[in-house]
């Protein structure tokens, strides 16, 4: 085993879904504090463990990047914690993407490894409006769609949260590659740049030319970090905030619509919009947070408590779907105070 490099401080794990809660307890093992990529782990018995081991190490946990991170959702929570508005008593959030016809691993595919849209994407709907609502779920109402035998896993979803301050939130997520709800976000991406309208022809145009798994894995491994068509993003200042979708937020005294630059209000003077502070490069928030977290003892928003409450409720979507019952949540946490 090579030497632990003391001039590193902390360890960013962005590894297969499955492998998270063995590399973060490795790092925290050898007193790495660490930033781990969405979702958290696969099971809540996993997310315990990191926890535990980030806490025994003395080392910070951070979990990111989710769409929570974004600038406008940050402001829209801002606007909230103002009281102009009152309280929350509404979220829908919805997104339809080619999620499913992308370049895939065949884990990816599974969901017992992770795989689908459950793991992968509602785990960035799902921080967002817990980030608006204040947190705490109470209990989940769920039905998944598998509509493609050969990509055998969940697709799509639509959900019910009630949270326990009485708001609720309908979330909706399709990720078969038809309809693209980037054009209700004004045709801009998810990333934050202008979206092609027909790049979810495209996407399927290119699954459709994939001989087997072996070409689709490796047309991915191609793309990632390292492989023959990966290309460093243009360092540029962003044109828009990144997004995952239509979102808005109904509160007492007027609607907050998250937009790619900042808020749309609407209230009883009319509608007028706050610009959120957008960051100098992509994803700079989830930096802001590690700096704050790191250097100025601020607690992180996305802590290990706080991504386990979110996997909680997307491992409740699956099991409303198979019990086609209400699920009830025990493991949720507030917004640090």
């Amino acid at each position: 085993m090579e030497p632990i490099d003391p001039a590193v401080q902390w360890v960013y794990v962005a590894t297969p879904h499955q492998l998270h809660a063995e590399h973060v307890c490795l790092a925290a093992q050898s007193g790495k504090h660490v930033l781990v990529e969405k979702p958290m782990a696969l099971s809540l018995d996993e997310t315990d463990r990191m926890i535990d081991a980030c806490q025994r190490a003395g080392t910070h946990l951070m979990v990111g990047h989710s769409h929570s991170f974004d600038a406008p959702v940050l402001l829209a929570r801002q606007l909230i914690d103002s009281g102009r508005y009152g309280a929350v008593r509404m979220i829908h959030a919805m997104q339809y993407t080619d999620f499913l016809y992308r370049p895939r691993r065949p884990e990816e595919l599974d969901t017992k490894q992770g795989g689908g849209v459950i793991f992968s994407q509602a785990a960035h709907q799902v921080d967002v409006v817990r980030l608006l609502s204040g947190g705490r779920v109470a209990r989940v109402r769920a039905m998944t769609g598998r509509w493609d035998p050969s990509r055998p896993t969940e697709g799509a979803y639509s959900a019910l949260l009630a949270f326990e301050t009485g708001a609720f939130a309908s979330l909706t997520y399709n990720g078969y590659g038809h309809y693209d709800s980037d054009v209700l976000m004004d045709g801009m991406g998810e990333l934050g740049q202008v979206k092609d309208p027909t790049a979810h022809t495209q996407t399927r145009a290119r699954h459709a030319s994939m001989r087997d798994e072996l070409a689709e894995a490796t047309a991915k491994a191609e793309r990632n970090f390292g492989g023959q068509q990966w290309q460093p993003p243009a360092v540029q200042t962003p044109q828009a905030s990144q997004h995952f979708g239509p979102t808005i937020v109904s509160c007492e005294r007027a609607d907050l619509r998250l937009t790619p630059w900042g808020v749309q209000v609407i209230d009883a003077s009319g509608s007028h919009h706050v610009a959120a502070t957008l960051p100098a490069v992509a994803r700079g928030e989830v930096i802001d947070e590690l700096w704050a977290t790191d250097r100025q003892a601020s607690p992180p928003l996305h802590s290990g408590a706080w991504s386990r409450a979110t996997l909680e409720v997307c491992l409740a979507l699956l099991q409303s779907q198979r019990d086609g019952a209400d699920v009830l949540l025990t493991r949720q946490v507030g917004l640090p105070s």
